[in-house]
């Protein structure tokens, strides 16, 4: 049994053409039978940042019975001035949460009106000394978009521009685990020894080749930590699981590729 559950949900595009309202809601309905720590929403609330897409956004995730609940914008948030609104519902636009042994730090890696994503270098420093200066076994980094390049998602132009720094950054603050959302398609890399999980869109049908909604459901515990894929209304696969101690890990390539490539992948 795990000592601690995170679910990370993502892109949910309130107002979006695409947005489909029964997954959120089923997705609302799992994450409270699941009773998790802490949910992550991982950026994208909005389709535009017009203000009634964050109160359609904020009337959802407020019937999720949690108490710990860190949420970010991504860039479709930051649109047309729409971080103020997000402000206003949500306080900060990075956060940190340190409970029974995970460190989380989130962080607000969008400008206005740019797809593109930055970390920028004022926060390097904080990001290290948070890290280190807390008793965990398992260290969490949270953006909305991704630092390394996601298989068969298109032509890639929306790196966080400062990624080669930011990983640095990452790397020596000893982070396990980086979660982000962005580009609708779930992967998990490892670089070194963090593991760089994306997660799909949990509530749209704006879907890439093959994959479908879903959205993460993380155990872990000082000895094992695992990553499952959840879909709305269906069962979870495990996708990658490490020792936060050691860093020796499995990664189920056959359900990655089965995901990205469709069936027969190798």
């Amino acid at each position: 049994m795990s000592d601690f559950t995170i679910a990370q949900i993502s892109d949910i595009h309130c107002g979006s053409p695409q947005f489909v309202p029964s997954l959120l809601e089923r997705t609302i309905v799992e994450l409270n039978d699941l009773e998790p720590d802490v949910v992550i929403v991982s950026g994208d609330l909005t389709n535009a940042g017009f203000r009634g897409e964050f109160e359609e956004a904020k009337g959802y995730l407020d019937r999720i019975e949690c108490e710990r609940m860190i949420v970010i914008p991504g860039n479709h948030d930051s649109r047309n001035v729409g971080y103020v609104h997000f402000e206003e519902m949500w306080g900060d636009r990075s956060s940190e949460l340190h409970h029974k042994g995970v460190s989380i730090i989130a962080v607000d890696s969008t400008e206005p009106d740019l797809d593109h994503g930055v970390v920028g270098r004022g926060l390097y420093p904080w990001i290290e000394r948070t890290f280190r200066e807390t008793e965990n076994y398992l260290r969490v980094f949270v953006l909305h978009h991704h630092l390394l390049p996601i298989p068969r998602t298109g032509r890639e132009r929306n790196i966080v521009h400062d990624a080669g720094d930011t990983l640095e950054t990452l790397a020596n603050a000893n982070v396990h685990l980086v979660l982000s959302g962005h580009k609708h398609v779930p992967y998990a890399w490892r670089i070194e020894n963090m593991f760089v999980v994306n997660t799909g869109t949990v509530s749209t049908t704006r879907l890439r080749g093959k994959t479908k909604p879903c959205y993460n459901v993380i155990e872990a515990s000082p000895e094992r930590v695992t990553v499952f894929r959840k879909y709305p209304f269906h069962d979870r696969d495990a996708i990658i699981a490490f020792d936060p101690s050691t860093y020796e890990y499995e990664k189920d390539h056959s359900l990655l590729g089965a995901e990205v490539l469709g069936d027969g992948a190798v």
